[in-house]
């Protein structure tokens, strides 16, 4: 350096370090200042007058606190022109440099870092060989402005028209399109001459480098013919690589596709088929697009399992305990499964199981089937059925459609990673068809154990072994599945849960679990058995726990609202009248018996998707010419039971003490309270025929009893289902005697032994029973008829009922 020309001083500075950025004299930068250092460092600047601040790029980027060993030696005294606060605290500046200058020691200040600085003032002479030196870099300059496409000729060109070569070499440096670490280089140069000579051999190499990639445009161009844009730019990076004297990696991805398929176990037919794809992807172009199908056909197969499995539980003791564990009751679906790892260990293979559970929703269909993988120790995965409705998301689309993917069936099973997994197939029920296929018919292949170890999807076009995954599907109610796929399904109902059930399972299993999740002391909070009771009657209608658990929620939620303001944990025990300040009034009341037997009003029981409910019958009769009134949005098979009920009325009304001519006189009316709510079925039959007697013979309903089951003209009564949930809802509302059809007595094994002990249950084959056990008087014949009604007792002996306790 001649130090003629460049005179030094001394100051010390606030130094803000640059990530990847390099700063000259005279030229503009705009950054953004957020680590705290720096922030202080600025706030120094812009409390001094002249606003001067020190800036010097980190030689690591990545360094977040640099120190001096982490900065490089030369930066740029530069003035704060503007800044910016943003919100995120950080500040936005826009500075302009003035000098160079060279670190001689760095000394932290408040938390801010200083630097003490040589600072250079260079007057260059502009000497005939410098201006001739300045010209030449100049011209190669412009030139590279035109070739390039991130420069602006026009403006750029203006600000280079300087005589002074310090401020010209700095003005086209900051210009430069170059790396970081080039930038550095011509700023440590303090000799404009150096500086020069410097800038002119870097603009040789970037003018160079847009000369090749022209040269590789017009190469492109001449190959290319039909290609559309994608292809052109492939071209381009092969033209590139041959120009750089590189190969492709087409022969390093063959090679790793043909070590992937060695490694897969493929079965012979798809060894076969994988082969014959590398076959072809290694004759194709790497940039068509029948190559990428390949490929993605390719990755596909290999990466499906074929042969890996998991390891199955063989220890029963320890499969029931995990189903214990996480799931109350619900035994005969507990035995099923360890009746099926029994029979594993004794066959070794057997035929894929499929098994569907049925029963309303938050009864834990879907739950239990994640606790038959764990014990099972099987991988457990799910698909989700609702709303399907094209057959492509069984099977896949075909390799000749753009985009064609494998069906959920297979991504399902990569998904696993192995052949024997648990499959949830979740609402299986509401699967829709339309014109793109039906996917309950694709299913029948997935779901057939004598053909699913041959299953096609349309995308892999070979066989695939489903015989050793477990299905389980689930369904809110049975009927509207095909019966083609229900045949093939093992059908397990999972009815609503008893009182006492409900109260375990949120004891044991809902309550921990929501105080854990709500961060609560286990021994600080506790419900009493009578809060969780109300909570389940009151605040939920529902056969499942899904509600019980939402309001367990909210009551924890509440309590530990309680707890952050207190500031401390405290014990408190729920009690009903806790829950009734957290949760405000009760929304539901349970159906209650009527507290009086009437006239034409008889309590039946109904089976909804919610469980059992109580619904009362009424029936009314005024002076008319024997029109029967329907009310109370009653489906059409339920109408069709009370025109039967009618029917056999008039068939036997002298028996029953009701003149035979009444239909020319009166007109009847049956109406079902709660009108709004649709109702449909025939096991409402009995009970209508029971408050039509009643109206017309004058005798009361027993108030403690509620009846179901369907009649026929003769006065027969039919079977019907759903007996446990309407048993419940009886159960619930304070009744003790129920009349069955006596060809339900098979349904009674399901119903909890204490609530058997708690009811009588009457089953009954006619109407002259069920009237027996149900009007609260005497039914007297007008006149003596042979076979009429027997009346010797309003109420036979117990003895002579089949009754079942």
């Amino acid at each position: 350096m001649n130090s003629t020309f460049v005179k030094t001083k001394r100051e010390i500075l606030p130094l803000v370090p640059l990530r990847d950025m390099v700063v000259f004299p005279y030229m503009m930068a705009p950054f953004i200042v957020g680590r705290e250092s720096s922030v202080r460092a600025l706030e120094q600047t812009l409390s001094m007058p002249q606003k001067r601040i020190f800036l010097v790029s980190q030689k690591d980027p990545k360094v977040d606190e640099p120190l001096r060993g982490d900065i490089h030696d030369v930066g740029v005294v530069a003035s704060v022109i503007q800044n910016l606060k943003l919100p995120n605290g950080n500040v936005k500046v826009m500075a302009e440099g003035t000098h160079r200058g060279r670190v001689l020691d760095v000394i932290e200040t408040e938390g801010a870092l200083n630097v003490e600085v040589e600072i250079y003032e260079v007057s260059y002479p502009l000497n005939e060989e410098l201006q001739e030196y300045v010209d030449k870099v100049r011209a190669i300059f412009e030139q590279y402005a035109k070739m390039s496409h991130h420069l602006a000729f026009e403006g750029l060109m203006s600000t280079v028209k300087t005589d002074d070569a310090d401020r010209f070499a700095d003005s086209l440096a900051g210009h430069l399109m170059v790396s970081t670490a080039d930038k550095q280089s011509l700023l440590d140069l303090v000799n404009p001459y150096e500086r020069l000579q410097r800038l002119h051999d870097m603009l040789d190499v970037e003018v160079e480098k847009i000369n090749i990639d022209k040269r590789v445009n017009v190469k492109v161009k001449k190959q290319m013919e039909k290609a559309q844009k994608e292809y052109y730019l492939n071209e381009k990076i092969k033209a590139i690589h041959q120009e750089l004297g590189r190969g492709d990696d087409k022969g390093d991805e063959i090679t790793e596709l043909k070590e992937k398929i060695g490694k897969a176990k493929l079965p012979k037919e798809a060894r076969k088929k994988a082969e014959q794809e590398i076959k072809r992807l290694e004759s194709m172009p790497p940039i068509s697009a029948e190559a990428t199908v390949s490929r993605n056909y390719l990755d596909w197969l290999v990466n499906v399992p074929w042969k890996k499995k998991s390891r199955e539980r063989k220890k029963l003791s320890k499969a029931e305990e995990i189903l214990d564990k996480d799931h109350y009751g619900l035994v005969k679906i507990k035995e099923r499964i360890v009746e099926f790892l029994a029979v594993r260990q004794l066959v070794g293979q057997t035929k894929s199981s499929i098994i569907c559970f049925v029963g309303p929703p938050g009864v834990g269909k879907s739950s239990l089937a994640k606790s038959i993988a764990r014990a099972t120790n099987r991988k457990f995965v799910r698909l989700s059925l609702g709303g399907v409705r094209d057959e492509a998301e069984i099977r896949g689309h075909r390799r000749t459609y753009i985009g064609a993917f494998p069906g959920q069936i297979i991504q399902m099973m990569k998904k696993a990673g192995t052949v024997n997994p648990v499959f949830l197939l979740d609402e299986i029920d509401k699967m829709s068809t339309d014109f793109r296929g039906d996917p309950a018919s694709a299913l029948l292949e997935v779901l057939d154990p004598e053909h699913n170890d041959t299953f096609v999807d349309h995308y892999m076009d070979v066989d695939y072994d489903l015989s050793q995954v477990m299905f389980i599907a689930t369904a809110n109610v049975i009927h509207t599945v095909p019966p083609a796929l229900r045949d093939r399904m093992e059908v397990i109902e999972l009815t609503g849960y008893t009182p006492n059930e409900k109260l375990s399972i949120a004891q044991q299993f809902l309550i921990p679990k929501q105080i854990e999740a709500h961060g609560l002391d286990p021994a600080l909070v506790t419900f009493t058995d009578d809060a969780v009771r109300m909570l389940a009657e009151s605040y939920t209608r529902e056969a499942g726990v899904r509600n019980l658990e939402r309001e367990a929620g909210s009551v924890c939620r509440k309590i530990a609202r309680k707890v952050v303001n207190a500031g401390e944990p405290f014990e408190i025990e729920v009690t009903p009248e806790i829950v009734t300040e957290f949760l405000g009034k009760i929304k539901y009341r349970s159906r209650r018996k009527n507290e009086k037997s009437e006239v034409g009003v008889a309590t039946g029981m109904a089976w909804t998707q919610a469980g059992g409910e109580l619904l009362e019958t009424e029936v009314g009769q005024m002076p008319g010419k024997g029109k029967l009134t329907l009310t109370g949005k009653l489906g059409d098979v339920m109408q069709e039971s009370a025109r039967a009920a009618l029917s056999y009325l008039r068939s036997r009304a002298p028996l029953f003490g009701i003149e035979d001519d009444f239909n020319e006189k009166i007109d009847l009316h049956i109406h079902v309270p709660e009108g709004a709510i649709p109702k449909d079925g025939p096991s409402a039959g009995i009970t209508m025929a029971t408050a039509l007697v009643s109206t017309l013979a004058g005798i009361p309903v027993r108030k403690d009893l509620s009846m179901t089951g369907e009649i026929t003209l003769r006065g027969k009564v039919l079977p019907v289902g759903g007996i446990k949930d309407k048993i419940l809802a009886a159960y619930r509302a304070g009744i003790t005697e129920v009349i069955l059809p006596e060809e339900n007595e098979k349904d009674l094994s399901d119903i909890p032994e204490e609530i058997r002990d708690d009811l009588d249950l009457h089953l009954v084959s006619s109407m002259d029973d069920v009237l027996r056990l149900a009007l609260d008087g005497e039914l007297i014949p007008l006149s003596p008829v042979d076979g009429s009604f027997d009346n010797s007792a309003s109420k036979p002996p117990a003895s002579s009922d089949p009754v079942a306790h």
